[in-house]
């Protein structure tokens, strides 16, 4: 891997260790029975609303436990096994994925629920940055060959 290919590789793993400590935050509001202020910001950003509706599981595991999970994948993609060829399409696709399912969260976010989650949408910055990534790493490797 290029020192280029080796930059984009931190940064990934940076990013996906922001990712789990978001969705471990996430993880913390969504189990607190108590009303927080931690994220409310009005009618229409409320990081409690989102975190506790119906839309926060998926098949009994919570969506921030999913997300620590995936960062957790990326993460050990970008460090582990970062010198493996089939590295950077592997992390293409595992981006992707987390990116599909947050799009399908913001989608719930913007039109069922009608309010945003900060954490959510610091979710969704972070896993699009790590396809953006993910997707230059595929590139380069393809203009190599």
């Amino acid at each position: 891997m290029s020192s280029r290919g080796g930059r984009i590789l931190w940064a990934i793993a940076l990013l996906a260790i922001a990712g789990a400590a978001v969705s471990s935050v996430s993880l913390y509001h969504h189990y607190d029975t108590s009303p927080s202020s931690f994220c409310d910001f009005g009618a229409n950003f409320n990081c409690d609303i989102v975190n506790r509706s119906i839309y926060s599981v998926v098949f009994g595991i919570p969506v921030a436990l999913i997300g620590i999970f995936g960062y957790g994948v990326l993460l050990v993609l970008a460090t582990l096994y970062r010198a493996k060829t089939e590295v950077s399409r592997m992390l293409l696709v595992a981006s992707l994925a987390g990116l599909g399912f947050a799009l399908y969260l913001t989608y719930v976010e913007a039109f069922v629920l009608a309010v945003w989650g900060i954490l959510c949408l610091s979710s969704l910055a972070l896993i699009a940055a790590i396809t953006v990534l993910s997707s230059v790493l595929v590139a380069q490797r393809m203009h190599k060959i």
